[in-house]
């Protein structure tokens, strides 16, 4: 049952990551086209939105990583175990 909410978990993250990436993209066209909005602002929404996505992303694979590693490992020390 473990197994089942971490895929669905990487799987919720991963729809979120590209629903943030396609809203950083329409939030700096709207910046761009707006009326009071401008090319600086338009690519500080797209610096700002990309670095955030990227680092906030990172944080939470690497979470799931070290989850993935941990199981790895423990089902590798239970079969040495078993070991003659």
């Amino acid at each position: 049952m473990r197994d089942f909410f971490i895929l669905w978990m990487e799987r919720i993250i991963n729809v979120v990551i590209v629903l943030g990436a396609i809203a950083v993209l329409i939030g700096g066209g709207a910046a761009l086209f707006g009326p009071q909005g401008g090319i600086l602002q338009a690519l500080a929404i797209w610096i700002g939105g990309a670095l955030y996505l990227i680092i906030m992303g990172g944080f939470v694979y690497l979470g799931l990583g070290i989850y993935n590693n941990t199981r790895r490992t423990a089902e590798a020390v239970e079969r040495m175990a078993n070991r003659p």
